[in-house]
Formats: C-alpha cells, structure tokens, sequence
C-alpha cells in the first residue's frame, strides 16, 4: 500500500482534442507508440499530399500519447522533445500534464510499472478493447509531493544509464566474441580459394559431395500440419546450432514416411539452412525422429572420412561462409541450390585431426558463451534491481 495519496489522472491530466488541417505541401513527423510501454519514436516523415485524412492532431513534448486500440498491450508513452509537433489521428489520445502537481518524467516512468498497466487491462472484455479518455483519466497513480517526484526519476534515471550501459557493454563483448571466434577460424583454415594458407596446415580440400554418402533437401511442398506428429523442423529450428523442436509443427506419421525417402537425418549428420537465412549449419545430436522442410539441406558425411562436428566448424569459417554468399542466387530471398553445396570445399584430414581441431573449436566456443553468459546475467540483475526500485518508488516506500 502506497504511503502517497491516491490521486485520479484527471486530476493531474488534461484530455486536449485539438485538429489542424493538413497542408498538401507541407512536411510532418509522424509518431509511433511502441507496445509493452516502450515509448514514442518517429514513424516517418511525409508530404502533407500523402496524408488521406486531412484533420490530425498536434502532439506536444511531455503530453501523454495512448493508442486508442494498442493501449491493452502497452501502446502509450510520453511525446520525447523531438517529436514536439508531430501530428496523429484521432485513433489516439493526447494528455496535457499540470506540471504543478505531476512531473511529466514521474509519469513516465510510471506508465510503464504493472500497476498503470494493469488498469488499462481491465478496460474492455470484448474483442473490439478500445479505451476512452475517459478511462484513462480515471485511472489513479500515488503522488508524493514534486520535489519527492523528482527524486524518485533521478534515482531511475541513474538506474537506467547503468542498465544500458550494461546492455551497450555486453552487446560490444558478443561481438569481440564472434569477431575473435571468425579470426580464430579464419587463421585456423585458410581459404583454398584464394590460396591463403591456414594455421592447421590443411594441404587438400575436396568439395562436400565426395565426402558425403548424400546431399538432399526436403520435400519441395508445404505438408499438412497435425496438432500431434512428428516434427518437421525448417530453418528457424536449426539457426542456435542444434535442432530445436520446442517450436517446431508436426506432420503425420505417413507423411513423414514419405519425405524420408527423400532425405532422412540421423545423429552425426549436419543441417544446413539454403533458403532466407543462408550457411547456418546444425549438428544433428538427438536420435529423434522428424522431417525437415526445403530450406533446410541435409549432409550426410561418412563417417570414415569426415566428422560431422568438423563439418560443421569449417562451414562456420569465413572462407565457406563468404563462398556461400557468394553463390546464393535470388533477387528477393537469398537460396542455395544443392549442387553449390555439393561443390563447397572442406579440408581433408585424418579424423584425429578432426576430432582435436574440433575439441579445441568447441573449448573456445564454450569460454565465449561463458562470458558472454556472465554479462547477460549482470545486465538482468541490474535490470531486476530498477524493477524493483520502480515498484516501491511507486509503492511509496
């Protein structure tokens, strides 16, 4: 329970419905509310002749901006000082703030604690859950005095810059991370298509197809989906390197039948993404039965000459990954056919070899996740630590 009085936004809240008449030749800013209470951006900018509806209204800095539909999934925000004159249709609603009572910055902060959300929920039970102004204003908030309110939005202000100073942090470390791993591959294998030499001293490479018992793709049309089957996984279920079932739709025991006589994956043989998203290998490690949609390639090394794992490593190092953008056709969605595939050049080496330079691939994969791991860890205890410091600000305590 707050220890602040409870007051209704209209008390401290102005619904200002205001139009202007669009100029065809004049320019203007148009917001968008970002959902879950992320704030107002701009949207873009146009030509007054490209506005169909004439009469708009006129946003001002620190005003509150709520989406007439959007509001129950968190379609609201204070209007930032750079988009002070941006205009919006009727389908929102514009707020004027008496900062003699309320700090448009308090407010801000509050509409995104559960408590201002949770009154805009329970507005509505039907499908068509607009809110009206009127609900708004009868929403209530706690109010301290102003100079408390402006204590309170230092200390979340502050919390906020260490929360995204946190977030630019582990961002800059993800990506020293990859750019290391890629040197590290780059060095390690070389590119036999330029002739540069790697560190692992590889003097032959062959294309996949010769390594390979067979190369094959899914079934070229869209199945069936059952609410109770077997997988059927496309890319979006290979991209973190393993396969991923918990999102994957399901077909029927017969229909998987027949797509495995095109192409059935088994543990230790090796996904590739060929549609969209390209180059993406996946280790197949589970002895799980499934099928697999066209965009995904499916490789299936022999096992005396070529591991699986290794496979998967040298088709992670710039020299494929380049190659492989280099061959991909298409204007509007980048495929790789499977003869590009079958032509792509993998080193060969004893399995040895292999099994070491994988163990090695996989130490240092694994000391990046780690890191990368710890940031994220610091980034959601300073990001729980605002929550909880938002919730007793308005709390009162």
């Amino acid at each position: 329970m707050s220890r602040w009085p409870e007051v209704t936004l209209g008390e401290v809240l102005r619904h200002r419905k205001e139009f202007i008449e669009i100029d065809d030749l004049q320019r203007y800013r148009r917001p968008r509310v970002q959902l879950h209470a992320q704030g107002v951006v701009l949207r873009d900018e146009v030509e007054g002749a490209a506005i169909k509806t004439k009469k708009q209204q006129v946003c001002r800095v620190n005003e509150l901006l709520i989406a007439e539909i959007d509001a129950k999934v968190g379609g609201y925000g204070l209007v930032p000082s750079e988009l002070n004159g941006a205009i919006v249709s009727s389908h929102y609603f514009l707020f004027a703030v008496d900062e003699a009572k309320l700090d448009p910055r308090y407010l801000g902060w509050y509409v995104k604690t559960p408590a201002f959300g949770d009154q805009v929920d329970a507005q509505g039970s039907t499908n068509y859950a607009a809110i009206r102004p009127q609900h708004v204003l009868d929403y209530t908030m706690p109010l301290p005095p102003i100079e408390e309110q402006r204590r309170v939005v230092e200390k979340l202000n502050r919390l906020a810059k260490q929360s995204a100073r946190l977030g630019s942090l582990r961002q800059h470390v993800e990506g020293a991370a990859d750019a290391l791993l890629r040197a590290r591959l780059n060095g390690l294998f070389g590119d036999p298509y330029h002739a540069v030499a790697g560190r692992a001293g590889f003097t032959q490479f062959v294309p996949i197809g010769k390594l390979s018992s067979d190369v094959a793709d899914g079934p070229h049309v869209t199945p069936q989906y059952v609410d109770d089957g077997l997988p059927f996984v496309t890319v979006l279920n290979i991209t973190s390197g393993s396969v991923d079932f918990n999102l994957a739709k399901h077909i029927t025991p017969a229909a998987h039948e027949l797509y495995s006589k095109r192409a059935k994956a088994e543990p230790g043989d090796v996904l590739i993404s060929k549609d969209g998203t390209l180059g993406v290998p996946c280790y197949v490690d589970t002895d799980r039965e499934f099928s697999f949609f066209v965009s995904v390639a499916l490789v299936k090394p022999r096992r005396d000459l070529l591991d699986g794992r290794f496979l998967v490593w040298a088709l992670r190092a710039p020299y494929l990954q380049d190659r492989i953008a280099e061959r991909s056709r298409g204007d509007m969605i980048r495929h790789l056919v499977l003869g590009e595939i079958r032509q792509l050049l993998v080193p060969v080496a004893s399995l040895t070899d292999q099994h070491r330079i994988v163990s090695e691939l996989d130490a240092t994969e694994r000391q990046h996740r780690s890191l990368v791991a710890r940031m994220r860890q610091s980034q959601g205890i300073a990001t729980a630590i605002a929550g909880s410091v938002l919730s007793s600000a308005f709390g009162g305590s």
